[in-house]
């Protein structure tokens, strides 16, 4: 079972999301073709409601420990309410930051 599939059943049974986006952005980094080391998460649930965004990111991290530990190399974490998602992000998906890392690096004059 691929990476990917594991975040999104690992996250669909623990959050119950309303809105679930697992993007795997590899492709946008200094690795091998077919990897997935870096993924985007975009998720919303009821179970946030009330909670801090450095609690909502602790429970995803938490749900997903052993992929961190022993596969991701770089999670980005966009945790919304129903209502948080409904007011700012529905119609536009949040943009991950642009790798600079390996062989990408901007060369710097």
């Amino acid at each position: 079972m691929s990476i990917e599939v594991v975040i999104e059943e690992k996250l669909l049974s623990a959050f119950c999301p309303v809105h679930l986006d697992v993007i795997n952005e590899s492709h946008q980094h200094n690795v091998a073709p077919g990897s997935e080391s870096h993924f985007k998460v975009i998720i919303v649930s009821k179970s946030f409601e009330g909670e801090r965004l450095i609690k909502r990111h602790r429970a995803v991290n938490a749900t997903l420990a052993e992929e961190l530990s022993e596969h991701i190399h770089a999670l980005a974490l966009h945790t919304y309410t129903e209502k948080e998602w409904l007011e700012y992000y529905a119609d536009n998906t949040p943009l991950s930051p642009k790798c600079l890392g390996g062989g990408k690096k901007e060369q710097r004059i």
